[in-house]
């Protein structure tokens, strides 16, 4: 009996070694990954290719008013009438406050008097003196006060008219600050108005591209959040370098029409240059961006572990130069004539399989007009 047992212990130990040693190798098998061949990804490519490229010199602006100021008033007074609206355009000389002047206008009344008298007294003089009957320092007494009254008369109705706070030149207005019933001082700011078609744009430029950016040389301006840009020309180049940044200040004129540009926008410019390169651009979408490098895959025919053939991606690290669009140039690392994967970078590893379908494809316009744009 016990010698029936010890058999029976001994297959129950080789049956259970046996099937662990088997489970063991399978799960050696499986983290090692022996044997298991990914399926190839689905990618998009493009043959790079040499293209000319327009040369720009870009910068960082800000928008900036033709002419901007704080309408403010001329002299103090209580406000009787507001006659504009915040935001709306206006025209040069238009009124936009007037301030309570019954007191000026009462001393005109007063002042016209005067000058009626005195004009009255200046006709019996002149027939006095033509008669020989009042002498020249009474005659020439006589027309000093006359002239004093028209004088009068004339400064009083300057003093009313500047009660009248009008707008010095055409412009969009700004929100008012004030309100019916307002005491204001002299100096107390109505409402900003900007003039703002054309509008300016400043940037600066650093000292060894004074060259490039001369005045009427095409500039792009372009805000965030707008599609489209903007053109205009340089009009003006400081006469004077920074000495703090080695910079030079540059300033451009462009059409606003429909006030797209607002005075103090932070704006990208990009100055036009008549200069063109040829380079190899490629879709944005082609570039991994990473901390360590960006990088680019390319379609090569490359030899499996067994030594089969199949379709699959080298990693290449690039540098990347200026872009336009949908367009990034790429200075390094792509000759003309390679296949470049331009969409599903991000799945792909060094020598991984691809099965390439180009359907559907990227954009990769230079200059892309969307359609909501």
């Amino acid at each position: 009996m016990a010698r029936r047992m010890a058999v029976m212990l001994l297959v129950m130990a080789g049956f259970i070694a046996t099937v662990g040693l088997f489970k063991f190798r399978q799960i050696q098998a499986a983290s090692s990954g022996a044997g298991f061949q990914p399926p190839p990804e689905a990618v998009t490519t493009l043959v790079a290719r040499e293209q000319p490229w327009e040369l720009t010199l870009t910068a960082i602006g800000t928008a900036a008013a033709v002419q901007g100021v704080t309408v403010s008033a001329d002299l103090p007074g209580i406000v009787e009438a507001i006659t504009f609206e915040s935001g709306r355009a206006v025209k040069r000389g238009a009124a936009l406050v007037r301030l309570d002047a019954r007191q000026e206008k009462a001393q005109l009344t007063a002042a016209e008097a005067q000058r009626d008298l005195d004009l009255l007294n200046l006709d019996r003089a002149r027939g006095l003196r033509e008669q020989g009957i009042t002498s020249q320092a009474d005659y020439d007494r006589i027309t000093a006060e006359t002239k004093q009254a028209e004088a009068r008369v004339g400064e009083i109705r300057a003093l009313i008219d500047r009660k009248v706070i009008r707008a010095p030149f055409t412009g969009i207005l700004g929100i008012r600050q004030v309100n019916l019933g307002q005491y204001l001082k002299g100096g107390d700011p109505v409402v900003p108005l900007q003039a703002i078609d054309p509008i300016h744009v400043d940037f600066s430029v650093p000292q060894e591209s004074i060259g490039q950016a001369r005045a009427g040389r095409e500039v792009r301006v372009a805000v965030e959040g707008q599609p489209g840009d903007t053109t205009g020309k340089i009009t003006a180049v400081d006469s004077v370098i920074d000495p703090a940044t080695r910079n030079i200040h540059v300033q451009a004129s462009l059409p606003n029409p429909e006030a797209r540009l607002q005075p103090g926008m932070f704006v990208r410019v990009e100055v036009v240059l008549p200069e063109r390169e040829s380079v190899v651009a490629l879709p944005a979408s082609a570039v991994r961006y990473a901390p360590y490098g960006n990088s680019v895959f390319i379609v090569q025919d490359m030899k499996g572990p067994k030594g089969e053939s199949y379709r699959g991606v080298r990693q290449e690290f690039v540098k990347l130069g200026g872009g336009r669009g949908d367009q990034i140039v790429v200075l390094s690392g792509v000759k003309p004539g390679e296949e470049v994967v331009t969409s599903g970078v991000f799945k792909l590893r060094n020598g991984a399989a691809v099965l390439v379908n180009n359907e559907v494809r990227p954009a990769n316009n230079p200059a892309p007009k969307p359609e909501d744009s």
